[in-house]
């Protein structure tokens, strides 16, 4: 435990106010097209799923196949997230939005927080994300909807991941998702299944940098359920294998059981129980999550 406290101080950087001005420019994107005609809103309810902690649509852990907001074919919609987590010793703070151009391509940015609480400082990345859909639909089409994704991620200070013995301050995962939804599947209800396989060598998701002593780039799974309780609210449950790349930080999978609230297309609240294992160090890492999205 001596040997973090002393690796763990609060980092410095320069790209802050840079990082914030671009995601002030995507918010102001995402009101502008809000007041469009084109707005999103065709799509059914739901069908965009939430804003995942890298700022992609999908669950709150994983990135789904399905693309952010309501937009169609013929439309182009955007949405902006604010997320909070807690677990033990650690929190997160998340702030991202996300464009969906005619329900073919998504692109998104997102900066994560993480508050040291009991080792003391903070760790910070910034992500930028891209999703491609490649075919489908997660309604009707037979096969679901299934989608091609890239996330570039960048440590605000890579002082404390370096540190720790991680080769990289940055690193880009690559992934696929296929989404579907079943109807009536259980008990009357819809069930909305999701997997997706990630290329990645991001420690602890990138917020301990990239690669390691035991390891650079792995394939690793992730895969979701959600049942519809009704049109409007579903639960579920999430999975999301990781890499285990430093020697000094073992890492554990991600696990959630969530649920999530539409009030309507343009606002939805999303909370959690999470059970991240262990992170640098600290043990059994339990907590809860919120996260609230708003979409056009």
């Amino acid at each position: 435990m001596r040997v973090f406290q002393s690796m763990f101080s609060p980092p410095h950087s320069t790209s802050r106010h840079s990082f914030s001005g671009c995601l002030a420019s995507c918010l102001a994107v995402c009101l502008a097209f809000a007041a469009t005609p084109s707005s999103a809103g065709s799509r059914i309810l739901g069908t965009g799923g939430v804003s995942a902690i890298e700022g992609a649509a999908g669950g709150g852990l994983s990135p789904w196949a399905v693309l952010s907001s309501t937009a169609s074919d013929q439309e182009i919609g955007a949405t902006a997230a604010a997320t909070r987590a807690w677990v033990d010793d650690y929190r997160l703070t998340v702030t991202g939005a996300s464009l969906n151009v005619y329900d073919r391509v998504e692109v998104s940015v997102a900066r994560q927080t993480l508050d040291l609480e009991t080792l003391g400082g903070e760790l910070g990345q910034d992500i930028y994300g891209a999703k491609v859909r490649l075919l489908g639909d997660v309604l009707y089409h037979p096969w679901g909807i299934w989608s091609f994704g890239v996330q570039h991620k960048r440590l605000v200070d890579g002082t404390i991941p370096t540190a720790l013995g991680a080769d990289e301050t940055s690193g880009t995962d690559v992934y696929l998702s296929g989404s579907k939804l079943l109807f009536s599947a259980v008990a009357g209800r819809n069930v909305l299944l999701n997997a997706t396989l990630r290329n990645t060598d991001a420690n602890q998701g990138g917020l301990l940098g990239f690669g390691g002593d035991q390891g650079g780039r792995s394939w690793v799974a992730e895969g979701s359920v959600g049942v519809f309780i009704t049109p409007q609210w579903i639960v579920g449950a999430e999975y999301r294998q990781k890499p285990d790349n430093l020697s000094v930080a073992e890492e554990d999978d991600w696990q959630s059981l969530y649920t999530a609230y539409f009030f309507n297309k343009h606002l939805s609240l999303t909370g959690a129980w999470l059970d991240l294992g262990d992170i640098a160090g600290l043990p059994s890492q339990r907590g809860g999550y919120l996260s609230l999205q708003a979409a056009f």
